[in-house]
């Protein structure tokens, strides 16, 4: 059988060492290390027939000698915990227990072991943060920052920040942005809670949303007292044009260029049909465009917002981009809307640090976020066409959906097979989302989704020495092999 390892060639060693979760302790590297994987072996945190990193791309993650890591492996070996042959790499041995007694213990439940491997959408590759980049943009944006940079601030965020988006997202993405329509916001969550208060504060009663989503966003606006519709997603992306027969619906919450999850994009008449309801009825349609610079086998969709900026919210992000963790996003509103968006805020900007705003404004400024845009979509397409290549040598009765764009592929499954598929995932140590969590139904209304079994799989957050094992995992698990 063809092993389903990612080209070598095409990845190079990751310089961070978490896809592990070691916590080396004690005197000395060897003996910490050591002692980490006998731990995580001995709790089942790593399964039986876990392959392990090589022990360079280990040595390159943690930061330490490639003797001290093979010194370790071959420890582990002697002692049964681990076994080695050539061709096939280091792997936690089948056996269940070590050949050493090991102290007994008083009975309890036993923890559900960590993951080893993630495919689970919703995250970019942070092991490829562009550290040196960012700390170089930083340095710049603090030593010119004005004195006015370490107060509270302008609740719409940084002059300089919206003046960067501005320019940016009139380029790469087609948005009418002036500076004054643009807030800075600490993440699309913090952005869609402001919408759904000014909303109710409008009297809106209903935000349709699409059949397939995240959970969270619909939890968020039912919170606020919004009833939530639901929009039916197919091939051509959300069915706008079933806007009109929502009766009460004020708004509409879309994912036009990159349909989450499915990975559609929205048809240009759908889009047309979404603007001319919007215009019709008053309403607004809230544009979440959360990774629309990644694309590989078509034209950029541009954003819908160009189409009319008074009636379309755009949201863009830094999390698909560069991090989550920077807590940066932003909206750009209609004009109507920016004072009542300001009200909702605070009048103070105090949910996103200056200094990192800044240093974002900088980053874009110089050309740096260009660079990196570019270099992850390259990173991000070879990954995708690894995915793809494996699937078709070692699963190639699953049909892959979804690939024209963004981090993450739909695999279609037989019908019934979704559950135990994510659940023989879970038993060889990987995370895989199931489609199921991402419907939306709204019970007594007559209206329900056809059943569609598949994995959302997310190719882009492994790092270059848990990639190749995932995507075996993977491979392992599916039907039509």
């Amino acid at each position: 059988m063809t092993d389903c390892r990612a080209n070598s060639a095409a990845a190079a060693p990751s310089t961070f060492g978490a896809d592990l979760h070691l916590e080396l302790s004690g005197p000395g590297l060897r003996a910490g290390l050591t002692d980490a994987l006998r731990e995580a072996v001995r709790t089942g945190r790593l399964a039986p027939g876990t392959r392990l990193p090589s022990s360079r791309s280990l040595a390159a993650d943690l930061g330490i000698a490639r003797n001290t890591v093979a010194d370790s492996y071959a420890e582990l070996v002697a002692e049964g915990w681990l076994t080695a042959q050539q061709g096939s790499g280091t792997r936690v041995a089948e056996r269940s227990e070590p050949r050493r007694a090991a102290p007994s213990a008083p009975r309890t439940r036993r923890a559900q072991p960590r993951p080893t491997y993630g495919l689970l959408p919703g995250a970019p590759d942070l092991a490829k943060f562009p550290r040196t980049q960012w700390l170089a943009a930083a340095r710049r944006a603090l030593t010119a920052a004005p004195h006015d940079a370490f107060g509270y601030g302008d609740a719409r965020g940084r002059a300089e920040l919206r003046a960067a988006l501005a320019d940016y997202l009139a380029r790469a993405r087609g948005v009418y942005a002036e500076p004054e329509r643009i807030v800075v916001c600490s993440g699309f969550h913090h952005g869609l809670t402001l919408m759904a208060q000014v909303l109710r504060a409008r009297r809106v009663r209903a935000m349709a949303v699409e059949s397939y989503g995240l959970d969270i966003y619909r939890d968020l606006l039912s919170d606020a007292g919004l009833r939530i519709p639901p929009l039916y997603v197919d091939e051509d992306g959300a069915r706008t044009d079933d806007l009109a027969r929502l009766n009460g619906a004020g708004a509409a919450l879309l994912t036009p260029a990159h349909q989450y999850p499915t990975g559609v994009a929205l048809s240009p008449a759908r889009r047309t049909a979404a603007v001319d309801w919007a215009r019709t009825t008053g309403g607004l349609i809230l544009e979440d465009d959360y990774d629309g610079e990644f694309r590989y086998d078509r034209q950029p969709v541009g954003a819908l917002q160009g189409l009319d900026p008074e009636r379309v919210v755009y949201f863009g992000t830094a999390s698909k981009s560069l991090a989550p963790g920077l807590r940066l996003a932003w909206m750009v509103l209609p004009e109507e809307l920016v004072p009542e968006i300001v009200a909702a805020k605070g009048h103070i900007d105090y949910m996103s640090s200056a200094l990192e705003q800044l240093t974002l404004a900088e980053f874009i400024t110089s050309g740096a976020y260009d660079r990196h845009v570019r270099s992850m979509r390259l990173r991000y397409r070879r990954r995708r066409d690894q995915l793809v290549a494996a699937l078709a040598q070692r699963a190639p009765g699953v049909r892959v959906t979804g690939l024209a764009a963004g981090l993450q592929v739909v695999l279609e499954l037989p019908h019934g097979t979704e559950r135990s598929v994510v659940q023989a995932a879970a038993r060889l140590g990987l995370a895989v989302s199931g489609m199921a969590p991402f419907r939306h139904e709204v019970a007594g209304s007559g209206w329900r989704l056809p059943e569609r079994d598949a994995l959302v799989v997310n190719y882009a957050a492994p790092s270059d020495s848990a990639w190749a094992g995932a995507l075996d995992a993977l491979c392992r698990v599916l039907p039509g092999r």
